[in-house]
């Protein structure tokens, strides 16, 4: 396939068609991005060589240019010598090279519009590379989402979740017997720091229990 009718292709192409008839839209966005880069590669190298083209006519259009002038001021001094033929030999000298630089215009205007045209589908497929990353980093991130979402589904749906939660349950279950276990060998006993706790609040309702006795012991006094 030539580089133009390629590239007639990828600027006439819908990019969200192909897009939408592919089977993995991410891998043929890749493709398509590749494609377009190659041929912008290729047409940038087209454009390059019509550029040196066009300076190689323009530089041979000025030497053309030079030679008419060239052989003009050869005819008149032909004239001033009083040597006519060999004016007219001048001057058809000249017009050769006129005629030369006729047809370097001719090809210089070919390249203009050549030029002119490359420079207008450069821009276009730089439009359509541009539009296709877009494309690229949209699919990319609807993927990753696409991909998140079809795991938790598939993670609630088999019921892993529930019988994860369920397993923690009866850990916590387990634990919780564990724990009344120890906390019943504890009942009954009494540390050493829980015994002088003790001596202390006996202590206090010995005093209380003496005070009591004597305010009793006071009030039958006084109806006595």
């Amino acid at each position: 396939m030539g580089i133009f009718s390629r590239f007639s292709d990828i600027i006439n192409s819908n990019i969200n068609a192909l897009l939408d008839k592919a089977e993995d839209p991410e891998k043929m966005v890749r493709l398509i991005i590749q494609e377009m880069e190659e041929t912008l590669v290729e047409v940038r190298t087209v454009s390059a060589k019509a550029i040196a083209d066009k300076k190689e006519l323009l530089r041979r259009k000025q030497w053309l240019a030079d030679q008419a002038d060239s052989w003009e001021q050869k005819a008149e001094l032909a004239i001033q010598k009083g040597r006519e033929d060999l004016a007219k030999g001048a001057l058809a000298e000249k017009l050769k090279f006129l005629n030369d630089g006729e047809a370097v215009d001719s090809e210089l205007e070919a390249i203009e519009e050549n030029l002119q045209t490359l420079e207008g589908e450069i821009t276009q497929l730089q439009h359509k590379i541009t539009e296709a990353r877009a494309r690229q980093k949209s699919l990319v991130s609807r993927q990753k989402t696409a991909s998140s979402k079809l795991k938790v589904r598939m993670v609630l749906q088999g019921g892993s979740v529930d019988e994860t939660l369920s397993k923690l349950e009866g850990y916590e279950r387990k634990l919780d017997e564990l724990e009344g276990k120890a906390e019943s060998m504890d009942m009954g006993k009494k540390t050493l720091a829980d015994e002088i706790e003790q001596l202390a609040k006996d202590e206090e309702i010995e005093a209380q229990l003496a005070a009591l006795k004597e305010k009793v012991q006071e009030k039958s006094n006084e109806k006595n």
